[in-house]
């Protein structure tokens, strides 16, 4: 099924690596132009080597500076933009609230939840502009359930959906769709740090709670980033038209997150 994504302007922020990269790699393919952000600038220059005409920034989400120059740079490569993916986000620390040092707290909430924020407000005009378009922000199924030893990062996956329910009522009568997509355990590098990192906290081996967090999806598997890739293209492209305001799960359904 095509997605007639065939010369859309996207922008992905945090796409050197990781989801980010399978999500570019998947619209380029689908004849999108695309203009990329991400902090490492030896991955991003490495990324954009062999896909002539990628556009890069390196930026980080979470200062006004760096998202007002990265916008520039965008519509300056793309020429406007049609979707943007709030794919930015990192971990943050692992453990009981009365162990977290507030500026982890702050840093986790500020690069999650504040670099959605920002550069959504610098996209609204431009989509606008383009007589509508698709926002998609990165939230989690920890934004769908509580998460033991992990509250910074629970807390701005849960406010990234209000944000996104928000700005669907918002944006709707512009033709603007907004969704928050939810990936649960995602095999990879990010979940391996976090399982060490958890591990680490409770005292137990990897393989324990690599065991437990299987054990909580009903499928008994983690997921690729290719299936969260498939869906935020679905939700951009003619098939998901009518779908906004919502925040679907990639997950193999998670019957509940417990401490990993």
């Amino acid at each position: 099924m095509s997605s007639h994504l065939s010369g859309k302007r996207v922008l992905v922020t945090a796409a050197a690596s990781g989801i980010g990269k399978v999500v570019v790699e998947r619209f380029l393919a689908d004849g999108a132009a695309v203009h990329i952000c991400d902090l490492d600038s030896d991955a991003l220059e490495q990324f954009a080597k062999d896909r002539t005409g990628l556009g890069t920034t390196v930026a980080d989400v979470s200062s006004e500076d760096d998202v007002d120059r990265l916008f520039k740079e965008a519509v300056t490569h793309l020429g406007g933009l049609d979707i943007l993916v709030n794919n930015a986000g990192i971990a943050g620390p692992a453990g009981p609230i009365e162990t977290l040092g507030y500026d982890d707290w702050r840093r986790t909430l500020a690069v999650n939840l504040d670099g959605t924020f920002l550069c959504s407000q610098r996209a609204v005009p431009l989509l606008k502009e383009s007589g509508g378009g698709s926002i998609i922000n990165m939230s989690s199924t920890a934004g769908l359930f509580g998460y033991p030893r992990r509250s910074p990062y629970a807390s701005a996956k849960w406010a990234i959906i209000g944000l996104t329910k928000t700005l669907a009522m918002e944006l709707g009568p512009f033709g603007v769709r907004v969704n928050a997509v939810c990936p649960g355990a995602v095999s990879g590098d990010r979940i391996d740090r976090v399982i060490e990192a958890t591990a680490a906290t409770r005292g137990v081996g990897t393989d324990e709670v690599r065991k437990n967090y299987v054990r909580q999806t009903s499928m008994r598997t983690f997921v690729d980033a290719e299936d969260v890739a498939a869906t935020i293209l679905f939700l951009c492209s003619e098939a998901g038209a009518r779908i906004s305001g919502q925040a679907l799960a990639v997950d193999g359904h998670t019957e509940g997150l417990g401490e990993g």
